[in-house]
C-alpha cells in the first residue's frame, strides 16, 4: 500500500493553501467558459487548439458554483476553527450543512420551513457570490429539503454527481489531523447532498489526495496512488471509482502523447459524475507532468487538457487546479490569469482566515 501522508503543516503551508483555492478558481474559470459546449463547438469558437487562455474570453470571466461552494466549504471549516479557538467543540458536519444552507440562500432558493436559519457571516455579504452559476441539481434539491443528509440517512440516494468532489479540496488542507479523519470529514460532508457511495468515496479520496500533496509532502503520482489505495480500503468500495482511478493512473504512466478531447473522455468519462471528474482531472495533471516543465507550464498544460472536451469542463478544470496548487504552491499560478480572474482578493481573504486559524 502506498505511503499515508503525514499531517504537520509544511513551511510553505500558507502558499499551498492559497494556491489550492486560487488554482481551483482559475481552472474553474477557464472551464466555465465552455462548460456546456461540445469539443466541436469549442474548436469552432477558439480554433484547433481549443480554449487555452482566459484572455480568449469575450468580456469578463467568472468562476462557477464550483468555486462558490468550495469557498463555502472553507467558511464552514473556518467557523469550526473559530469555535475551537474559543474552547468550544462544534459539530463539523453540522457547520458544513449550515454553510451550504447559507450558500443556497445566495442562490435565491429557500430551504423548507423546517430548516434552521443560520446566522449570517462575512462571506454571505459578498456580492460576487450571490449569482446563480449553474448550481448542481443534487446540491440544490438536497439542501432545499431542509433535512441534513448523513451516510446513514442519505438524500438523493442514486446521485453521484461531481458536486461532492468539486467543493471538497478545503478538507484536505486541514493540518495536524490524521488523513483518515480528513477522509471521513469529506465523505460525511458529501452525504449532505449526495447519497450514492461513489459520490461520497470520490470526495473522500480527493480530499485525501489534497492532504497528501499540500501537507503530506508526497509527489503527484505517489499521492494519487495513496488516494487510490485508501479508496480501495473502503469496506464497500465503489467499483466504478476504483476503475476510473486505475485507468487514470495506468494511462498517465504511458509515455505516449497525452489523451485529449474525445479520446480522453472515452477512456475516463465526461466528468458529470464524481468518479469521472476526479479521474479526468487526475489524468490531466499526471499526464502533463515532467522534469523539464515549470510549475506554471504544468498548470497551463494540465488545465487546458482538463477543460477541452465534451463534458463538465469547469469541474474537471477546477479539480485539476486544486491539485496543482496543493502540490506546487503559488509558484504554479499563471500571473496573467491572476490579473484576469474574478475576485482574487475574496479568495485570498478567506484563505488567510483559514491560515491564521490553523497555524497562526
Amino acid at each position: 500500500m502506498a505511503a499515508e501522508p503525514t499531517n504537520a503543516p509544511p513551511a510553505n503551508f500558507a502558499s499551498r493553501v492559497q494556491a489550492t483555492l486560487m488554482g481551483g478558481a482559475l481552472g474553474d474559470t477557464l472551464g466555465y467558459l465552455v462548460e456546456f459546449d461540445s469539443l466541436a463547438d469549442i474548436t469552432a469558437r477558439f480554433g484547433p487548439a481549443g480554449l487555452v487562455d482566459l484572455s480568449q474570453a469575450n468580456g469578463a470571466v467568472h468562476f462557477s458554483d464550483d468555486t462558490q461552494m468550495t469557498l463555502y466549504t472553507l467558511d464552514g471549516l473556518v467557523e469550526v476553527l473559530e469555535w475551537a479557538q474559543d474552547g468550544v467543540g462544534a459539530d463539523i458536519n453540522a457547520c458544513q450543512w449550515l454553510a451550504y444552507l447559507r450558500w443556497l440562500k445566495t442562490q435565491g432558493i429557500a430551504a423548507a420551513g423546517n430548516a434552521p436559519e443560520p446566522a449570517p457571516r462575512w462571506i454571505d455579504g459578498q456580492s460576487v457570490l450571490r449569482h446563480q452559476r449553474h448550481p448542481g441539481n443534487a446540491c440544490v434539491s438536497a439542501l432545499a429539503t431542509g433535512e441534513m443528509g448523513t451516510s446513514f440517512r442519505p438524500l438523493n440516494v442514486d446521485s453521484k454527481g461531481c458536486g461532492t468532489v468539486m467543493r471538497s479540496a478545503p478538507y484536505g488542507l486541514l493540518p495536524n489531523i490524521p488523513a483518515e479523519t480528513i477522509y471521513k470529514i469529506s465523505s460525511d460532508a458529501a452525504s449532505l447532498t449526495h447519497g450514492h457511495p461513489s459520490a461520497r468515496q470520490s470526495s473522500g479520496a480527493f480530499s485525501w489526495l489534497i492532504h497528501a500533496l499540500a501537507i503530506g509532502g508526497l509527489g503527484l503520482r505517489e499521492a494519487a496512488e495513496s488516494a487510490r489505495d485508501r479508496a480501495a480500503a473502503e469496506p464497500n468500495a465503489a467499483p466504478e471509482l476504483l476503475a476510473r482511478l486505475d485507468a487514470a493512473l495506468a494511462l498517465s504512466a504511458d509515455d505516449a502523447e497525452p489523451l485529449s478531447g474525445a479520446a480522453l473522455t472515452d477512456a475516463l468519462g465526461l466528468g458529470w459524475v464524481a468518479e469521472e471528474a476526479l479521474a479526468v482531472a487526475l489524468y490531466s495533471v499526471l499526464a502533463t507532468a515532467g522534469p523539464a516543465v515549470s510549475p506554471v507550464e504544468h498548470f497551463l498544460a494540465a488545465v487546458r487538457l482538463a477543460v477541452n472536451h465534451d463534458g463538465d469542463s469547469d469541474s474537471t478544470g477546477s479539480i485539476a487546479g486544486n491539485m496543482l496548487g496543493a502540490f506546487y504552491g503559488e509558484a504554479a499560478l499563471p500571473p496573467a490569469w491572476l490579473q484576469l480572474c474574478e475576485a482574487p482578493q475574496l479568495v485570498h481573504h478567506l484563505g488567510a482566515q483559514f491560515i491564521k486559524l490553523t497555524i497562526g
